[in-house]
């Protein structure tokens, strides 16, 4: 690498490696499905928040209303 593309991060270089790693070879037949079991886990967590936000959204109407 030349001196002028020098990257005091090194940001660059593990993109490179990261972008020119070889795929892990995969069993015939095999799906490879990236997030859905994360989306999934946190399908539950974003529902509770959401009932959160709710519950103090009433009850900050409800002390103005008062």
């Amino acid at each position: 690498m030349a001196d002028n593309d020098y990257d005091p991060a090194g940001s660059t270089q593990m993109f490179r490696a990261f972008v020119d790693e070889a795929p892990a070879p995969q069993a015939p037949g095999t799906v490879t499905t990236y997030g859905s079991a994360a989306t999934k886990s946190r399908t539950p967590l974003i529902a509770v928040g959401a009932v959160v936000a709710l519950v103090v959204v009433i009850g900050v109407i409800w002390l103005a209303v008062k």
